[in-house]
Formats: C-alpha cells, sequence, structure tokens
C-alpha cells in the first residue's frame, strides 16, 4: 500500500451520516468521534475534510466541529431523487446554508437528464448553486442510473456548466455506487475542461467505498488522468462512513 497516498486521501474523505435513524444525539457523537479521527504528522495533524449530513442536522454539527477545521457537508435539493419542485429544492439549499453548510450536496434531475431535457438540467444545477453563494456546490450524477457511458459524460459536462465545483458518483441509495469505470469518464471530462478552460472542477467518488484499497484505487486513477496535485481536499474527495475508521486503524496500527 502506498501510506503517502492514503493519507493524503484520509484528508480528502468525507465521513457521512445520512441514515433514516439519525438524530441529534447520533450525529452530535458521529462528529464528536470525527474529531478524534486524526493522523500525527510533524507539522499538523490530518483529519477528513468534511462530515456530510441532512440539513436539519447542520446547526448542531457546525456546533460540534467549530474551530475543528472540519468542513460540515449538507444534502439537499431533494437527495437522493431530486424529484421536487425546483423552488422547493432551492430553499433546501439556502436552508443548509443558513444553518452553517460549508459545502452542498445536491442530485441532478434524472428524470429531466433521460427526457433530454439538457438545458433544465443545466438551469436546476445554475439556480442551485446562486442559493449556495460562495459555498462549495458538489453535484450528484448518480451514474449507477445512467444508462451509457455518453449519458454519463453529458450528465458531467451539464453539472460543470451549471456551475459545479464539484461533481460527485452516486448518493449510495441505489444498488449501483460509484464505479472506476464511471469515474474514468468523469474525471476525463473534468480533464477537458480544465484544458479549455483552466478551471479545476473538483471529483467525489462516493457510494459503496467501504475499504482502502478502494478509496486508493480512485485515487490512483485521479492521478494518472489530472496529476498528483489533484489529490487534495479542494479537488478530490471520498464519500464514506465505514471507510474513515478502516483507513484510521490502518495508517496508526
Amino acid at each position: 500500500m502506498d501510506t503517502a497516498l492514503a493519507r493524503k486521501v484520509f484528508g480528502c474523505i468525507d465521513n457521512t451520516t445520512l441514515n433514516a435513524t439519525d438524530n441529534n444525539a447520533s450525529v452530535e457523537a458521529f462528529c464528536r468521534r470525527t474529531k478524534l479521527l486524526t493522523l500525527s504528522t510533524d507539522r499538523n495533524p490530518i483529519h477528513v475534510a468534511a462530515v456530510c449530513v441532512y440539513p436539519r442536522f447542520v446547526a448542531r454539527a457546525h456546533k460540534v466541529l467549530e474551530g475543528s477545521g472540519i468542513s460540515v457537508a449538507s444534502v439537499a435539493g431533494a437527495f437522493p431523487h431530486g424529484q421536487l419542485p425546483l423552488p422547493i429544492k432551492v430553499d433546501e439549499v439556502r436552508y443548509a446554508v443558513d444553518q452553517g453548510a460549508d459545502e452542498v450536496d445536491i442530485v441532478i434531475n434524472r428524470g429531466l437528464l433521460l427526457a433530454d431535457e439538457d438545458n433544465a438540467v443545466r438551469d436546476e444545477v445554475a439556480a442551485m448553486k446562486t442559493a449556495c453563494g460562495d459555498k462549495t456546490l458538489k453535484v450528484i450524477l448518480e451514474t449507477g442510473e445512467l444508462p451509457s457511458p455518453a449519458l454519463i459524460a453529458k450528465a458531467a459536462q451539464l453539472a460543470i456548466d451549471g456551475g459545479a465545483d464539484f461533481i460527485k458518483t452516486s448518493t449510495g441509495k441505489i444498488a449501483t455506487g460509484a464505479t472506476l469505470d464511471a469515474a474514468e469518464i468523469m474525471l476525463n471530462v473534468i480533464n477537458d475542461n480544465l484544458k479549455k478552460t483552466k478551471n479545476s472542477v473538483g471529483f467525489k467518488a462516493a457510494g459503496g467505498i467501504r475499504k482502502p484499497e478502494d478509496a486508493l484505487a480512485y485515487a490512483e486513477l485521479a492521478t494518472r488522468i489530472l496529476g498528483e496535485e489533484y489529490i487534495n481536499k479542494q479537488t478530490f474527495r471520498i464519500g464514506a462512513s465505514s471507510l474513515t475508521e478502516a483507513m484510521h486503524s490502518l495508517l496508526t496500527f
């Protein structure tokens, strides 16, 4: 195992709790535990990039994590299906930001995408980006519901055109989560846009990534396409829950 890369990837994790049973006490405990999961270094300790929660828990997470250097991310925009009217989705994004979210993970409307309503897909992303203001917007493509490489590439491009700061593979709420094949398509779209516009869009893999070797495979793929410097929390994330503890245990053994 490439220990140096694994340590970098640990610092790019969005430690995630998106359970139907989440409550104030469990989210607070999750955040406190996350703060303890650090890796020692010669300089500053390495901690995960963010904690990701439902909107109603953002304020609680923000309070517990304040001053830790760990960002608060919130799903929004009718996660995980995206099938609500746009004004409601925009209001949810705005609510998450008002509660203290540093980052917002939304999901594109796959129904619009599959109906070839490209402008509507792009415009929805743009509206939610506007609601984010200067906060980071991650746009989930839910690649497991997109039946072809061409459609994954189109979804990635539409999300970027709408103002996505990151594009993300999956919600983790369907059977097919992140795959290396889908990630490669997305990373190539990011690379093509970087060459054309000099705008570096981030990439997040999420959905079923539970083992350190799986997380490293995504980092190695991103490195091959976009270079070693891409593996930092400003441009690369892994969304996970059980992975965080597993990787921390591996690197502190």
